[in-house]
């Protein structure tokens, strides 16, 4: 399976933090999946931790790209596609952010690894 790890579950992977359900962390944790890691959640970490609301994100927020290569996850960059499609998204969603991964996780079939219940309005695949 190939997951793409909404932000959220990203921080409390690294963070070993126990917010993290059960079935997602099997799901990280199984070397038979294929964890992807949005350009998105870099720009998210990166600008709550400057705004000063991730203080969690201290010790990751300089080093996050060197953090996910040594745990094996594969960095996914945003196309001009996911931008045009994260734009045409309903308005279910204001996050930016957000309306990335759900984007992103459309367009390269992806199962988004979020307990953000909201997603599921968009028919995307979520796995918590």
């Amino acid at each position: 399976m190939q997951l793409l790890l909404d932000t959220h579950a990203l921080i409390w992977w690294l963070s070993g933090d126990s917010a993290l359900s059960a079935t997602a962390h099997a799901a990280i944790a199984d070397q038979a999946n294929d964890k992807l890691v949005s350009a998105a959640s870099a720009w998210e970490i990166s600008t709550k931790y400057r705004r000063g609301k991730l203080h969690l994100a201290a010790p990751m927020s300089n080093n996050l790209g060197h953090s996910i290569h040594m745990l094996g996850f594969k960095l996914l960059a945003i196309e001009f596609r996911h931008g045009e499609a994260a734009g045409a998204l309903p308005g279910l969603h204001r996050d930016p952010f957000d309306r990335m991964l759900i984007a992103q996780a459309m367009l390269e079939n992806l199962t988004l690894v979020s307990n953000e219940r909201l997603f599921d309005s968009y028919g995307v695949r979520r796995l918590w």
